[in-house]
């Protein structure tokens, strides 16, 4: 497992998972350095899919 590389790139990243999935907020979609694991949860949480899927997602992006 690899860790997320988004810093410099990640308000675009949130704008686009936002209109792909608009029941996200923007609490959902906070992101701090080093916390990708908490993100990655709550993403799970609220998707309802594996963590694995979401980083692929958003890797995709």
């Amino acid at each position: 497992m690899t860790k997320l590389s988004l810093k410099g790139t990640w308000n675009e990243v949130a704008g686009k998972l936002k209109q792909k999935y608009a029941d996200l907020t923007d609490d959902d979609l906070l992101f701090a350095e080093g916390k990708e694991d908490e993100l990655l949860g709550r993403l799970q949480q609220r998707l309802g899919k594996s963590k694995e899927e979401i980083r692929s997602e958003i890797e995709g992006v």
